[in-house]
């Protein structure tokens, strides 16, 4: 037991001790800056300062005079070059693990990369057994294999990149929308009534649009469809906008085409090597079939051109084309090819075929709709769209018919209340995505796939 003279002691410089650190601060080690590995490749001037990265292990080579490293943490597709004395290897620092690096960026003296980080301290965060990891180093794997491991597939350099797409695509949209003080609908929620889930927000857009003229909203929806197609998912993403004061076709096409384009030159521009990267071992070809989606202007051919079209092809379709038939998509990409895979809207749909919300052109004895879809190659449809029925005594037909009233009651409202001509479209996401980079399956676009059957995370 310690006595009284050693507590008092103790005591007495633990008060000196507190004494010092209040009139000078006590010296701490300083910690070097983090920094992301795309930020240290992209350095200028690498002049020997000191920094901190963290990241995965991509490689490991450990000579007899010098240690190498290739790390990266999901910041770019390049990895940043480790070299570091023999004597900080460990049997820890294996392909996959997590690790913690202190140095100095240096210039390197290797024409394929500008910098490496020259090491003082590596530190092991979490180790990784490369014998049961699923993913060995320079294995290449198809994208089927990556699919069966959803919780470590985003760890691969094809849906990294992926990733970084999708992200980047995510933002060029919002940056299109945002410079015209367009308003984001709020997120839904259920009530103690009736709800279901929806594949679309537009009837609360219009709600929106009834007070700002140009609305949009970008998020998630759900289709309760028992489909495990390529093209289809349980749970995906919609881009959709809504414009007032719109009275043709001509310009939410307009509209559609230019969020289209203008995408897509942000992600080639922001994201060059992890779209080549897709195009090189994904979809060979690919490259040159998106340059000729963006040079060229999009093409315009109605419904019933369409049918004509589809009647006189030599081809055999599963289902054959009618007019007042829905577009199979086996006839949407053929129109697309037809028309020199240019992606190609699609007007004036049967009156039938569409909901009750889209304007009636009041063609007799045709009779369609004010409606849209573009089709885009390998894909098939990709938006679609249409001018909203504004007339009042029109709409009231309509839902009387359906038997609908009631329960659009509020639709109807809009009508009553200061109505303008108007109309939106909606963009599915994902769709986007394997329509530039050239992925088959839609599964693979997006981070964590749930379609009929299988929602594994």
């Amino acid at each position: 037991m310690m006595g009284l003279p050693s507590i008092w002691a103790a005591r007495a410089l633990s008060r000196a001790v507190r004494a010092y650190c209040t009139s000078a601060p006590c010296p701490r080690r300083t910690q070097p800056p983090k920094v992301s590995i795309r930020d240290a490749l992209v350095s200028q001037s690498p002049g020997g300062e000191s920094v901190k990265v963290q990241g995965w292990v991509r490689s490991v080579r450990s000579q007899k005079e010098v240690l190498f490293l290739h790390i990266n943490d999901g910041s770019s597709l390049e990895h940043l070059q480790i070299v570091a004395d023999p004597s900080l290897d460990s049997c820890d620092l294996t392909f996959g693990s997590s690790v913690e690096v202190q140095g100095v960026l240096v210039k390197s003296p290797y024409k394929k990369q500008n910098v490496e980080l020259k090491a003082d301290k590596i530190e092991v965060i979490g180790h990784c057994d490369p014998k049961t990891f699923p993913f060995k180093y320079k294995e290449r794997y198809p994208l089927e294999y990556i699919r069966q491991h959803p919780h470590l597939r985003c760890r691969t350099n094809a849906l990294g990149s992926i990733l970084r797409v999708r992200s980047e695509a995510t933002d060029a949209i919002h940056s299109f929308f945002k410079p015209s003080s367009k308003v984001k609908q709020p997120g839904k929620n259920f009530f103690d009534v009736p709800a279901f889930l929806t594949v679309s927000a537009q009837l609360h857009l219009e709600v929106m649009s009834g007070a700002f003229t140009q609305v949009f909203t970008f998020g998630p929806t759900f289709r309760a469809e028992n489909s495990q197609s390529r093209r289809h998912l349980a749970e995906f993403y919609m881009v959709e906008a809504e414009m007032s004061f719109v009275e043709s076709l001509q310009d939410i096409m307009q509209v559609m085409e230019t969020l289209f384009k203008a995408t897509t030159e942000a992600v080639l521009s922001n994201c060059p090597e992890d779209v080549e990267l897709l195009h090189k071992f994904v979809a060979p070809g690919q490259k040159d079939k998106l340059e000729q989606m963006l040079k060229n202007k999009f093409l315009i051919i109605s419904y019933t051109e369409a049918i004509d079209i589809l009647k006189k092809a030599s081809q055999n379709f599963t289902f054959t084309p009618k007019w007042g038939v829905d577009l199979q998509t086996e006839h949407e990409k053929y129109l697309v090819e037809y028309c020199g895979s240019i992606p190609v809207f699609v007007t004036d749909y049967p009156f039938d075929l569409k909901p009750f919300y889209m304007r009636d052109n009041e063609d007799e004895p045709q009779h369609t709709v004010a409606a849209v879809d573009l089709l885009v190659p390998r894909i098939g449809e990709l938006f679609g769209g249409s001018l909203r029925e504004e007339r009042f005594h029109l709409l009231q037909q309509r839902l009387a018919r359906l038997g609908l009233t009631d329960t659009y009651q509020w639709y109807l409202d809009l009508r009553r209340f200061g109505s303008v001509p108007h109309g939106g479209f909606g963009m599915g996401f994902e769709r986007y995505l394997q329509c530039i980079l050239g992925v088959d399956n839609i599964k693979d676009v997006i981070p964590f796939p749930r379609f009929s059957h299988s929602c594994l995370l």
